[in-house]
């Protein structure tokens, strides 16, 4: 029925979209590419150093923002005049093909023209998103939280409470699965830092055995999602952890589970709210957030990081960061 474009691969290349149907946009985006591979506009850029918060402007040349698009990859898999012509096209698995899109849209699709590049990641923020039982479901649940910090201090009038997400059960990076211990050991500085710190920690977790987290009953008042079943009497149990999300992505401060594409969808709504209300350091799509390991990583979502392999670790900036602009020119 459709059209498998052969060779997709988002670890080898990112799909390049012309600004129109003109084959001369091909060429351009090819040619600039190949450019930028030769060395013609500077060395090619290493995601670990180069835009590290200093990313391109969204608005900015094609060549500057394809820079920055890069990430390591080989090639470009540019939607050529052949390809327009198809009615679908069909993004399968086959592991014999090594045919997997495990990537981020964002992190894959590269427009020529700004401003399609930013239509398509308002449309994602503001349509795609979780149906509206779960997201009324989480609401009541949030509500529920912010009463309970507003009692457990007198001071924390507007219920502030933070959030973790601790990734256990049968994932796959046993590296990051640490003891109760050191994950309080790698937090707790960060969450008595700031206004706002009135000891009040919400813990999404499909750790079934909560006594896990007793060291952290004994420093803050933890709640988890079994504390407000009552409030989502009749929801899907399949939607526990979407609810979890949409409560841990609330939380003043946030720690998640490096490589965990949970801790990775929270991160990316808290770019959003961010974004939205301007939070600190929203200019450059930084949020409160961190991971509990590895320590190189622990800061990570404090700056702006370009778009790096392995993609589906995280999520990046370019996802949120200054999204709106040029509304008022479309």
């Amino acid at each position: 029925v459709g059209k498998y474009p052969q060779g997709w691969n988002p670890s080898d290349c990112f799909a390049a979209i012309p600004a129109s149907s003109d084959p001369a946009h091909v060429v351009e985006l090819q040619t600039m590419f190949d450019d930028i591979m030769a060395g013609k506009h500077g060395k090619v850029p290493d995601p670990n150093k180069d835009f590290v918060d200093a990313p391109a402007a969204v608005d900015g040349p094609t060549l500057d923002r394809m820079r920055e698009m890069v990430a390591e990859r080989s090639s470009i898999c540019i939607y050529d005049s052949e390809l327009q012509q198809e009615t679908l096209l069909h993004f399968k698995v086959d592991h014999k093909e090594n045919a997997r899109m495990l990537t981020h849209f964002y992190a894959f699709v590269f427009f020529q023209d700004w401003k399609q590049d930013l239509w398509s990641k308002r449309f994602v923020r503001d349509h795609i998103r979780y149906v509206d039982e779960i997201v009324c479901a989480a609401a009541r649940i949030v509500e529920a939280v912010r009463k309970r910090a507003k009692a457990h201090s007198a001071e924390n009038t507007q219920g502030e409470y933070d959030s973790f997400h601790v990734r256990r059960g049968d994932f796959q990076y046993e590296g990051v699965k640490i003891d109760a211990d050191k994950l309080h050991a790698e937090s707790k500085d960060v969450l008595a830092a700031g206004p706002g710190s009135y000891g009040s920690l919400y813990i999404a977790t499909d750790e079934r055995k909560k006594e896990f987290f007793n060291i952290f009953k004994d420093n803050y008042d933890v709640t988890f999602l079994d504390d407000y079943m009552h409030l989502i009497k009749g929801v899907n149990p399949n939607y526990y952890g979407m609810l979890d999300q949409l409560v841990a992505y609330k939380g003043r401060i946030f720690y998640g589970t490096w490589f965990s594409t949970l801790s990775g969808y929270v991160n990316r709504m808290r770019g959003y709210y961010s974004a939205k209300e301007k939070l600190d350091g929203y200019e450059l799509g930084h949020v409160q957030s961190w991971y509990f390991t590895p320590k190189a990583k622990k800061a990570q979502m404090t700056k702006y990081f370009p778009v790096k392999k392995p993609i589906y670790m995280r999520e990046f900036p370019v996802s949120w960061r200054d999204i709106d602009k040029g509304i008022g020119e479309l």
